[in-house]
């Protein structure tokens, strides 16, 4: 069996590296069918921090297609991204294409693979904010509505697929029996886990050997905030970045904010005045994208994380490290149901005054129970088997 895996940005990149984990592990094993798969990068995440380091400390195979798109306009980008990954698909044939996650990638893929009539597996589906103005969310329901396995995460995210009218359930990687005969025109639905748990276990103890960030930077564990912001909700929009800094501001006046930068976010703050204010705060430190073994070990090591990321979010879930979300909205409500994920938005005071609530976050120890128990990339390659 030929798998093509689509990766573009970092998350994807670590979702890939558990499942190219398990299909190793399953050509280890001597299994009757041996799985070939081509990874295939889109260029969407190409600087060297926030790509090919990646590679390289994650010892994940160089691309076998690296197709160089780089940033531009949604349709720019997804358009060219279309290009290049439809010749991709007719020179390899593929079995299944692997698609991940909620980027542009992710529907570029799923679309030339359509398009072809070639088998889409959507690692992530069924994850929604219920927010049409959030590109993500677009991406994340047009691969959903076209692709013919959908790997959920939580029992949530199939309950929202549920709710949209698919039919074809597995529950835990196991086929309903009312279910053997799949049903037309629906795609099959699987509650796998999350692969980012998977991830989790396997870089959560090799950071801490392998990274020095914190003495780099003069920090103890638990004295400072983890800060990250990238959306284009927030980025884009000049108001939102000034009340979500404003708030990394207030917090920074109690407690040291660690904040690597994204490339977009830089050239935002840096087009609204906003990254002179914070270079002027000696309790702010702006950074460059770090590598990913060095933010699983600040994420580990954080008092609190402020995000509008959906992978560190549950990150400091798994980590058992409060956050809060400076969004309106998660797709990863378990984690707010849970105690240790604050909603505020972008308002500065209620970002300052999570900081005091978070003080009372303690883990539910059920982490499991919502992500699964670390086997969901085992999950994925035992089901694209079975439907082979």
């Amino acid at each position: 069996m030929k798998i093509v895996s689509i990766v573009g940005a970092r998350p994807q990149f670590i979702k890939a590296k558990a499942v190219s984990e398990a299909i190793k592990q399953n050509n280890r094993d001597g299994c009757e069918e041996s799985i070939e798969e081509v990874l295939v990068h889109t260029g969407q995440h190409y600087d060297e921090n926030m790509s090919k380091v990646f590679f390289d400390e994650l010892a994940i195979p160089k691309p076998d297609y690296n197709l160089g798109i780089g940033s531009g306009l949604h349709g720019v980008q997804t358009g060219r991204m279309l290009e290049a990954i439809e010749g991709v698909f007719l020179k390899e044939s593929p079995d299944w294409v692997i698609v991940y996650g909620d980027t542009n990638s992710t529907l570029a893929g799923a679309l030339a693979a359509k398009k072809l009539g070639l088998r889409i597996a959507h690692v992530e589906a069924g994850l929604r904010s219920f927010n049409m103005n959030m590109p993500e969310e677009i991406n994340r329901v047009i691969t959903d509505r076209i692709s013919d396995l959908l790997f959920c995460p939580t029992a949530t995210s199939v309950a929202n697929l549920f709710a949209e009218g698919f039919k074809n359930l597995y529950m835990d990687g196991e086929l309903i029996k009312s279910f053997s005969v799949p049903i037309a025109g629906f795609p099959l639905v699987a509650n796998v886990g999350d692969v980012m748990y998977d991830a989790s276990l396997l870089f959560k103890e090799l950071a801490k050997t392998k990274s020095g960030i914190l003495s780099s930077l003069g920090l103890a564990k638990k004295g400072y905030a983890l800060a990250t912001v990238h959306r284009a909700e927030n980025t884009d929009n000049g108001e939102r970045l000034r009340d979500i800094t404003d708030g990394l501001l207030g917090i920074a006046e109690e407690l040291p904010v660690v904040f690597p930068v994204h490339p977009r976010t830089m050239a935002a703050m840096k087009r609204e005045g906003i990254e002179r204010r914070l270079n002027k705060c000696k309790s702010v430190y702006l950074l460059p994208p770090l590598p990913y073994l060095d933010m699983v070990f600040l994420e580990q090591s954080a008092r609190v994380v402020i995000t509008d990321s959906g992978g560190v979010q549950k990150e400091a879930f798994f980590y058992d490290v409060p956050c809060i979300t400076v969004r309106d909205e998660t797709e990863w409500i378990e984690t707010v149901e849970a105690g240790m994920n604050i909603l505020t938005g972008t308002n500065p005071e209620k970002i300052k005054k999570a900081l005091k609530e978070t003080e009372k976050s303690k883990s539910s120890g059920k982490k499991c129970s919502f992500y699964g128990y670390g086997k969901a990339a085992a999950s994925i390659i035992a089901c694209l088997k079975e439907t082979q």
